[in-house]
């Protein structure tokens, strides 16, 4: 029988080595918020040092208000309070999971046949505006409906399973690698420009897919393996709709999160590589990062090597410095509980950073090319002679791409709260464990402000 240090080890080398074998396809790299921005930011009209601390500041000062609220049943009756909805019933189900199969077949159809390139494309509006930009911001805006709208479920329930068993020590970590993995596609390949390239990519993800399901069955491999499935479980956490002891109910934002306690560090590690992918994202299209990549490649490293290796450290960083602010909470507290159970308590408080900074990422892309998608849509086939022109925002919404990042960063800071007055017996207790994860978000609100603040810069080496 393999150990469990070894089969980890084989995964990681298989991860990376997909990594590396699609790194040296590519060839350069292609961040695919390069050709779907249209905006332009102003600048901003203070000290860009004043700014980030002022952000970082509001979160630290949240902090310390919250830690006056010491009423327990308070803090319990907002997390506690719920309304029953409707069931959608069986026929709203039915509906929503071939509405998904009839946009992932339209998508690869559109996607393969279609000779237009970039925003004049369905397939590539469909994905990168319609449900990356404005299906995922639904899931922790409004409710995790991935569940019905699947479409790799709705064709994995019709084909047959060889139900083998899923190799339970491995947990959750091969869905960490695929999420690396497909944030890394997304990065490095040209796939807002090339629509048959997309369609090849989304080919592939769903005969992968449907491979793993046959030989697992569907049920464990969407809830451990799959990617998508298991991000959008957890962004469905802060949402106000969820399914609660099989109903749907309404709640206030965040309101299931305190009360969530993840299975292990697998999932600690999945939420925290959920909110870093974003950022990496944004953080290749800065000045910056021109400045950093230019500079190296200069001295002879190759292009890609460059954004791997920031990538990796970076993922691997963002997870040491989550597990050291939770060791930090708990010798602050001074408690009996392990720092590992604290890192599966507190994880949750991290996502809605990730949703409010995925929000500020891709709100502007989507306002700017919904009248695009309205207009290729109404004939797929047939798109304009020359390439749609992306108007500009208008000067506020900088600011309203601020604030959703300080937004989820303020929400964050309650749950933490909130989590912290349901372990803790003592207050003082409760107030000592936040002491890491403040410090963390502290840094990261910075980290993420600069990103929004920072004027679209087209990374370098893009490709042609």
């Amino acid at each position: 029988m393999v150990s469990v240090p070894r089969l980890r080890r084989r995964i990681t080398r298989l991860a990376l080595a997909s990594v590396l074998g699609l790194s040296t396809w590519a060839g350069v790299a292609a961040a695919h918020s390069g050709g779907l921005r249209g905006a332009t930011r102003d600048p901003l009209a203070v000290p860009t040092w004043l700014f980030l601390l002022t952000g970082g500041g509001v979160v630290g000062v949240s902090f310390l208000l919250a830690s006056f609220v010491t009423d327990r049943r308070f803090v319990a009756a907002v997390h506690g309070w719920r309304r029953h909805l409707p069931d959608p019933g069986r026929a709203g189900r039915t509906l929503a999971s071939l509405l998904g199969v009839a946009v992932l077949a339209v998508t690869l159809a559109v996607g393969f046949l279609d000779r237009a390139a970039g925003v004049r494309n369905l397939a590539i509006l469909v994905v990168w505006v319609a449900w990356w930009g404005g299906y995922v911001a639904s899931t922790y805006l409004l409710g995790d409906s991935w569940p019905a709208l699947n479409p790799f479920r709705t064709l994995a329930d019709a084909l047959p399973s060889l139900d083998r068993p899923y190799p339970d020590r491995v947990g959750a970590w091969p869905s960490v690698a695929g999420l690396l993995l497909l944030v890394w596609v997304e990065v490095t390949m040209p796939l807002a420009d090339d629509p048959r390239l997309l369609a090849t990519v989304l080919a592939g993800y769903t005969f992968a897919t449907l491979g793993g399901t046959v030989v697992f069955g569907p049920d464990r491999w969407f809830e451990r393996v799959d990617p998508l499935a298991r991000a959008f479980r957890f962004y469905g956490r802060l949402a106000p709709l969820g399914v609660e002891d099989g109903r749907l109910r309404l709640r206030l934002p965040g309101g299931a999160l305190p009360e969530t306690t993840l299975g292990g560090l697998d999932d600690v590690a999945f939420v925290v590589t959920l909110l870093f992918v974003t950022t990496y994202d944004g953080f290749v299209a800065t000045g910056a990062w021109t400045s950093v990549a230019r500079a190296t490649v200069g001295v002879g490293v190759p292009p890609l090597a460059v954004y791997l290796g920031a990538y990796l450290v970076g993922a691997v960083l963002f997870y040491l410095a989550y597990r050291a602010a939770t060791r930090l909470g708990r010798r602050h507290a001074e408690t009996y509980l392990s720092a590992t159970y604290l890192a599966r308590r507190f994880a949750p408080s991290l996502l809605p950073i990730a949703a409010g900074y995925h929000l500020a990422h891709n709100l502007g892309s989507v306002l700017v090319l919904a009248p695009t998608l309205a207009a290729v849509a109404a004939a797929p086939l047939s798109p304009p002679a020359s390439p749609p022109q992306l108007a500009g925002l208008p000067s506020w919404f900088g600011g309203l791409e601020l604030a959703a990042v300080l937004l989820g960063h303020l929400l964050a800071v309650w749950v933490a709260h909130a989590t912290a007055y349901d372990l803790f017996p003592s207050r003082l207790q409760a107030v000592r464990s936040q002491y890491g994860v403040t410090a963390v978000m502290v840094g990261y609100t910075m980290l993420s402000l600069w990103i929004v603040a920072e004027p679209y810069v087209a990374p370098p080496f893009i490709a042609s």
